[in-house]
């Protein structure tokens, strides 16, 4: 597995080893032991996810609180999203930054969210399923979000000059400089 570093501590690019010949491809989507050496430390997920969504569909930028902050494992398995992590860590060196990458069915990426991060994707395709392992489960007490448009993160979203699909919630979800952290 090729592992990448980010420009925000602790988030990590993987690209599993792919075996393909003219049958198709074989590869390891999650092995404990790489992951948890990548990471430098064990990992424990509780649940999996999977979303799907047309072309335009930009969801996020999402988190939860703690004791409830989740670490996420993201891949796509159809089509193809730009995925962004943002840091709002108090007190990180790189709180209010963020990273983003392409990941797709194509070149089976993936990326690795720390806990303490908002997350969010934007479908490039026709449509996409994605899915994520999470670190904790759901808790709607402690959810939070993060406007997708904040100026103070000027996050350069691919959207081609098209306005996103966005979810009542996500519409109007606070900057970042307005969030109880």
């Amino acid at each position: 597995m090729k592992i990448e570093t980010t420009a925000l501590d602790g988030v990590l690019l993987l690209t599993p080893r792919v075996h393909g010949d003219a049958r198709g491809f074989f590869l390891e989507s999650f092995n404990e032991r790489a992951f948890d050496a990548a990471v430098g430390a064990p990992v424990r997920f509780v649940q999996d996810n999977h979303s799907r969504s047309a072309r335009g569909v930009l969801r996020g930028l999402h988190f939860q609180r703690s004791p409830h902050a989740q670490g996420k494992l993201v891949r796509v398995v159809r089509g193809a999203v730009f995925d962004v992590a943002v840091d709002v860590r108090p007190g990180s060196a790189t709180f209010g930054r963020w990273v983003g990458a392409e990941l797709s069915a194509d070149n089976h990426r993936q990326m690795w969210i720390p806990p303490g991060l908002a997350h969010g994707f934007l479908v490039l395709t026709d449509d996409a399923d994605f899915l994520y392992k999470t670190t904790d489960y759901y808790a709607p007490a402690a959810e939070g979000a993060v406007r997708w448009d904040d100026p103070d993160l000027a996050i350069d979203w691919p959207l081609g000059g098209q306005a996103p699909v966005l979810s009542p919630k996500d519409a109007v979800a606070p900057r970042l400089r307005d969030l109880d952290l």
